[in-house]
């Protein structure tokens, strides 16, 4: 009788695990919408984990300059106790939200510990209505 216990809840157990793996988030889910599709839904993105939880925006200042170009200020502050380097860039879009090939170079910004930095980012021309930066992991 244990014997016949111990096989069902062996049994069991593996069932379980099993289902648990095949249940784990891939590389894509169903049950997020639009996952994948950050950059159309925010100003501010980061492009890995780790940068996530390194960095963060305190806050976004957008203007119209004197001659219709955009301008972008960016107040990136360091969550970390120590320097962190990351990579950061700007995608100018227009008024639907598409880019036009107005994009920044990626510039290397560094934060030592628990640092603030306001990092600004002006567009090429007046076609510029909204934006995306970017922070990556320092190549």
């Amino acid at each position: 009788m244990k014997i016949k216990r111990f096989l069902i809840s062996t049994t069991a157990a593996v069932f379980c695990l099993v289902n648990l793996g095949c249940q784990s988030r891939g590389a894509y889910t169903a049950d997020i919408p639009n996952a994948y599709d950050l950059e159309n839904q925010t100003s501010f993105v980061m492009m890995n984990k780790r940068v996530a939880q390194s960095v963060t925006v305190a806050g976004l200042q957008e203007r119209v300059l004197e001659d219709g170009r955009l301008e972008v200020t960016a107040n990136v502050l360091s969550r970390d106790k120590k320097r962190v380097q990351v990579q950061i860039s700007c995608v100018f879009k227009n008024e639907d939200g598409f880019p036009y090939g107005d994009e920044t170079p990626w510039n290397t910004l560094i934060l030592t510990e628990n640092a603030q930095e306001g990092v600004r980012f002006s567009s090429m021309n007046s076609k510029a209505r909204k934006y995306t930066i970017r922070v990556r992991e320092a190549r």
